[in-house]
């Protein structure tokens, strides 16, 4: 008797922990050029994070031109009007700080953590790429980051196995004009025509403070960190207003089948359709889809694929969140011997599975479970990708509210059954999907063709 009361105790604390909301309390405002600036208290270790986002990615390229944003996160460590080539890392690491940035359709971001007291030094180095890169840029520098960022797309795509997949998809899933047709990296042929101007062009209607927002968070006094933000920031000069970005309609009528030979061992199947933007309805469905699908040893397809037949090395699913429109992707890797039209059959059979019967209310109830509990581990992290900092410029830009946490997580929580099961029906149609198989070179055979036009 003693040990159910116990219990009971437990389980009620559990469940008034969940009903608690998330408070991530801040300070907001926007400097005479623009900037969007954010401010996060938080005392639990002697450490700050720099979080500065420019409103521009791949998704603001235009044909003939892709790769800029991506070329520029490189640009931007070349040194500027008061830093060095390579003292921007030099003098955060003597501060024991560290950075990174990264590139994606919306947006390039870049982070500095480091100790409190250093906290003015991001701020100059930040302020002063904003304001001053191009006083030290050449066309010298820029051919030579061309050069690294065309390594990186032989070492990250064109020669690393599989590395094909994302370039064909993208191609396939989005026409021609629309601003996810093409891969953050860039074609070859864009990067080489990309000349001095075109550099300079794109930086003063993009990397300028009314298209940005940065966000301080840590171990920080308010007043004096909006002084010193203030300080750092407020002589940089406004750009022209940057409108915001459009696309043509993208929409898949008819299933296309893509084979791809590569030097593997091992076929490989991908499955892609387009699914409702980041935070509209359906997103937080087509992400719990993914759960319910390839969410641990005991979800679905992992479970049959892998565990049960036997005839698949791994499998993944997850719900590739953008803002002017999202896809979903299903990933799978045969085993020796397997076809990819034996793996399709077995994935087509679970979708089927979802569209004529909802989840079990336990099997969702563990997905959502899963999620909230990554989610909260992120709020323990102040800066870094996907810390609390990160998080807050996120929600800015993306929802246009930086106190989103509570909103975001209540998507997830507010799930049934039977929703996941009308997302599925809409979103995974046959008729509306890319199939790409990546077959070792020579074994066609292997692919899954499904008798489908739009073969390749």
């Amino acid at each position: 008797m003693k040990r159910l009361l116990v219990l009971t105790m437990v389980l009620s604390g559990l469940a008034l922990a969940q009903e608690t909301r998330i408070t991530v309390p801040y300070t907001q405002f926007t400097l005479p050029d623009g900037l969007e600036v954010i401010l996060h208290e938080d005392h639990t270790t002697p450490t700050i994070s720099v979080n500065t986002w420019y409103h521009v990615g791949s998704g603001r390229e235009r044909p003939g031109r892709t790769g800029f944003a991506h070329l520029f996160e490189h640009l931007m460590f070349m040194g500027s009007g008061h830093v060095p080539v390579g003292m921007f890392d030099q003098w955060l690491e003597a501060a024991g700080g560290e950075n990174n940035g990264s590139t994606d359709q919306d947006k390039t971001n870049y982070w500095e953590n480091g100790p409190s007291n250093a906290l003015e030094l991001p701020l100059f180095l930040e302020s002063d790429r904003m304001g001053y890169l191009l006083t030290t840029m050449t066309p010298a520098k820029v051919d030579a980051q061309r050069d690294v960022v065309k390594n990186e797309r032989r070492q990250s795509y064109e020669n690393r196995p599989y590395g094909m997949a994302e370039i064909a998809l993208l191609e396939n899933l989005f026409p021609a004009d629309h601003p996810y047709h093409w891969s953050t990296i860039g074609s070859m042929e864009d990067l080489s025509a990309a000349s001095y101007d075109d550099v300079v062009e794109f930086f003063k209607k993009y990397y300028v403070p009314n298209n940005a927002s940065i966000v301080i968070a840590g171990d920080i006094d308010s007043v004096k960190a909006r002084a010193a933000v203030t300080t750092w920031f407020s002589d940089v000069p406004a750009g022209a207003p940057v409108p915001p970005p459009v696309a043509p309609v993208a929409y898949l009528s008819k299933e296309k089948r893509v084979v791809l030979e590569d030097k593997v061992q091992l076929p490989r199947l991908y499955m892609c359709w387009l699914t409702p933007p980041r935070f509209a309805p359906g997103d937080a469905e087509m992400d719990m889809t993914a759960s319910i699908l390839t969410g641990g040893k005991n979800s679905r397809l992992y479970k049959r694929l892998v565990y049960d037949l036997q005839i698949a090395q791994d499998v993944s699913a997850y719900q590739a969140s953008q803002t002017l429109i999202s896809y979903f992707q299903i990933t799978v890797t045969a085993r020796s011997g397997h076809p990819l039209a034996e793996i399709e059959k077995i994935v087509q059979e679970e979708i089927g599975r979802l569209k004529a019967e909802p989840p079990a209310p336990r099997e969702l109830q563990r997905a959502v479970n899963q999620y909230e509990a990554g989610f909260l581990s992120r709020l323990e992290n102040v800066g870094g990708f996907g810390g609390k900092a990160d998080l807050l410029n996120a929600y800015l830009v993306f929802a246009g509210n930086p106190d989103y946490f509570n909103e975001d997580l209540a998507r997830y929580k507010a799930l049934d059954p039977l929703s996941i099961t009308a997302a599925v029906r809409t979103n995974l149609r046959d008729e509306g999907r890319v199939i790409l198989s990546i077959v070792p070179t020579g074994r066609r055979d292997l692919a899954a063709m499904g008798g489908k036009e739009g073969q390749q």
